[in-house]
């Protein structure tokens, strides 16, 4: 009989495997088949933890005295997989306690099978409680579940709209569900006085199709804070080139925004930008974020091309960190590129591409190339590949690409 270390070091490595995957899932370096992987890792903990359900959930409730996300998550999992209340409102108290532990919950219940989750779900949206109605309406955007009238019931109800998170919530699960039948209150909340409210309500109008709204995202895109990288991500898909141009030069008038020119350069896809960014890449501090906008446009893979060198001596210093701490910077896993190459192999390659045409991954943006990118990029070219698809094919939901991987 195994031990009750044993099934502690079970949950301890689930909920560690749990955490790194939540900062994978955001890097450049990882594919969809080492995600799998990992989720596999994951699962095998989950199953030793069931061997003995009893001495299983005592180590998953001593772990919930932290209150962190990865232990909250593998509580969650054994709660829901034993299919008692008592336990399952234990880890749902622990998880809506803490907002940082609150996204191991909603993991959670996207990770379990839809036979396990609906009846919760519809328990959660139709309570009383405010946080547990926010938990249903997460759990149906991570699946992609529609709640139907519920989520219109919650858009409608000022005690609803008077709570930010679930309010915001539902804004953005219209867009990422296009319900077009919620166009209404979308249009209600587009001028509202709070700033993440106003926000999701114009993403999800820019996804349902009135393209017009991104102008209302022009602030947050010029602002650094929670929304600047997602209006990014959207308005320089949507934007026409020359007054996507302009927003990026005006950007760029302010030094301190310049990882997120970058960025924007990238998304928007236009190759009139590619010489500045191999520039940027002479900057130790820029070199990589410029070189990954460069593959963005380009398609020309800096590793495969060979077109890497070491680490600088002049790059900043990778700051000493504990183990427990697997936090990594948004380029940690970028290449240095090598500049003098870089120029090379555009000048042989950059009469072949069009100034003022918007391209992703070296071909101009049609549904081939995203569904491509969507199966068989790193993590976040299928991140930028879900929402161009989107955006370019009005009847698909947003493909969510940080779900659990079922197959490969």
């Amino acid at each position: 009989m195994l031990t009750s270390d044993v099934y502690e070091q079970y949950v301890n490595n689930a909920s560690f495997l749990w955490v790194l995957r939540s900062v994978v899932i955001e890097q450049s370096h990882y594919e969809a088949s080492d995600l799998f992987e990992l989720e596999q890792r994951i699962d095998a903990q989950l199953d030793g933890l069931m061997v003995s359900l009893d001495i299983g959930w005592q180590a998953c409730e001593e772990a919930l005295k932290l209150q962190e996300p990865g232990e909250v998550f593998t509580a969650m999992m054994i709660a829901m997989r034993s299919h008692e209340i008592c336990k399952i409102q234990k880890a749902v108290e622990i998880g809506l306690e803490n907002e940082l532990a609150l996204p191991g919950l909603i993991s959670a219940m996207g990770w379990l099978p839809g036979e396990i989750t609906t009846p919760w779900t519809e328990r959660f949206l139709n309570g009383k409680d405010m946080k547990h109605k926010y938990l249903g309406l997460a759990t149906c955007s991570v699946r992609r579940q529609d709640p139907g009238e519920v989520l219109t019931n919650i858009l409608r109800r000022d005690d609803c709209r008077q709570h930010e998170k679930l309010y915001a919530r539902a804004l953005r699960l219209v867009g990422e569900l296009r319900r077009q039948d919620c166009m209404p209150a979308i249009n209600a909340a587009m001028h509202d006085d709070n700033e993440i409210i106003s926000f999701w309500a114009n993403w999800s109008a820019v996804l349902l199709g009135q393209r017009a709204s991104v102008k209302n995202l022009e602030p947050l895109v010029f602002k650094a804070g929670p929304c600047q990288e997602l209006a990014i991500q959207l308005a320089f898909r949507v934007l026409p080139i020359e007054q996507a141009r302009e927003w990026v030069s005006r950007l760029s008038e302010d030094e301190s925004q310049i990882q997120a020119v970058i960025k924007a350069t990238g998304v928007l896809g236009d190759p009139h930008a590619v010489n500045w960014l191999i520039s940027k890449m002479q900057n130790p501090l820029l070199a990589k974020l410029a070189g990954e906008s460069f593959s963005l446009i380009t398609g020309i893979d800096l590793e495969k091309h060979n077109l890497q060198i070491d680490v600088p001596d002049n790059a900043p210093p990778v700051e000493d960190i504990d183990d427990d701490n697997i936090e990594l910077d948004q380029d940690e896993n970028l290449p240095f590129p090598d500049v003098a190459k870089v120029e090379a192999i555009w000048r042989n390659h950059g009469q072949n591409f069009i100034i003022g045409r918007r391209y992703f991954m070296g071909r101009p943006v049609t549904p081939e190339i995203l569904k491509e990118k969507l199966v068989g990029g790193t993590q976040r070219q299928c991140h930028a590949a879900a929402m161009e698809l989107a955006l370019n094919e009005s009847n698909v939901q947003l493909p969510n690409t940080r779900a659990r991987i079922l197959a490969l």
